[in-house]
């Protein structure tokens, strides 16, 4: 076994430490819960844009402008999840 010399690394060769605190079951729980509510809220928010936005294009009471509105929304949302796919 070689034993390197930490004051005279050899050349091209660098170092480093680090100390980590190892997460618990409970943190890891805790921060799973925490991802998975918050996933779940942006689902049901992303659903209520949608639908509203689908009510008021089916809408026979809405006007011109509410409905570019909508359209306009739905085009957002659409591009922002292909791109979100697509990761360009």
């Amino acid at each position: 076994m070689s034993t390197i010399d930490l004051n005279a690394p050899p050349p091209n060769h660098q170092y480093s430490v680090s100390v980590e605190r190892e997460e618990t079951i409970g943190e890891r729980r805790v921060r799973l819960f925490k991802d998975v509510a918050l996933f779940l809220v942006a689902i049901g928010f992303v659903v209520l844009i949608v639908g509203l936005c689908y009510s008021t294009l089916s809408s026979a009471t809405a006007t011109a402008e509410e409905k570019k509105w909508a359209m306009s929304v739905l085009s957002a949302a659409a591009g922002g999840i292909i791109g979100y796919l697509v990761r360009k």
